[in-house]
């Protein structure tokens, strides 16, 4: 990694208030409105309570609106003949694409930062290790929403399609489970979509599997360890097949 590129992309992010707006406060300002002020947020669920459950959910949604920001925009500078001028310094390719990997983790460690001290402060309550696993695994799992940002990237090459890439995230979120509990066909179809397993897996040191919904029957409902992380893998190899894929394209064209 290079340390000046690095320093000069974050810098370069931190300054966009609009970028930082919805990748951290608009995230922090929606789990105050419906986590920490609602009066279920004390109501107990798994290993904390429901204020906690939304935190993570908000987190997550912050942390993937800055990997597949700073994704995309990877992608259409690159395109666009900013890799030829780096070409010319001693960065390697391998250096530009630690670097950027790094700058999107460190803007993804902003909204999760902020939301778990809002959450901290306003009563998200949860057993110590729930806290740290469930931040470990938003970071973690937010990288492989980078290539959805670089794929939005290439096949598009506009910053309008990288806007058009995170504001999706919207619908991903609400189709996710994310924003609110779904029941019945909303949530068999929830199953299948990307941001489902990723938020899914960063709850489940906290619910252990449990939804916090009911399914047929008023019966409460409950995923096995493996369905979040299948979903998760899956749209993995999908993001970055369909972006080598691409970029090979790309690359035969020209």
């Amino acid at each position: 990694m290079n340390a000046t590129y690095y320093r000069i992309e974050l810098a370069r992010v931190g300054r966009d208030f609009v970028t930082m707006f919805f990748i951290a406060i608009l995230p922090a300002f929606m789990y105050l409105i419906f986590g920490a002020a609602q009066d279920y947020g004390d109501t107990d669920l798994g290993n904390g309570n429901v204020a906690f459950y939304i935190m993570v959910g908000m987190a997550a949604y912050g942390a993937v609106t800055a990997t597949v920001g700073v994704g995309g925009m990877a992608a259409v500078e690159q395109m666009q003949g900013w890799g030829r001028q780096l070409g010319l310094t001693p960065m390697s390719d391998a250096q530009r694409v630690v670097t950027k990997a790094a700058v999107g983790f460190t803007v993804a460690i902003v909204p999760v930062a902020l939301i778990y001290l809002l959450g901290w402060l306003t009563g998200a309550e949860a057993i110590a290790r729930v806290w740290t696993a469930s931040a470990i695994i938003v970071l973690i799992g937010a990288a492989v929403f980078s290539f959805f940002g670089l794929l939005a990237g290439l096949l598009f090459r506009s910053e309008g399609a990288v806007g058009a890439a995170s504001g999706s995230l919207v619908v991903f979120a609400f189709l996710g489970n994310l924003f609110f509990p779904l029941s019945g066909a909303l949530l068999d179809i929830a199953r299948f979509t990307p941001l489902y397993g990723y938020v899914a897996l960063a709850r489940y040191p906290l619910t252990e599997g449990w939804i916090a919904s009911m399914g047929p029957g008023g019966q409460p409902e409950r995923d096995e360890l493996w369905v979040p992380i299948l979903n998760l893998a899956v749209w993995t190899i999908v993001f970055v097949t369909a972006t080598i894929l691409i970029a090979r394209r790309g690359r035969a064209r020209q």
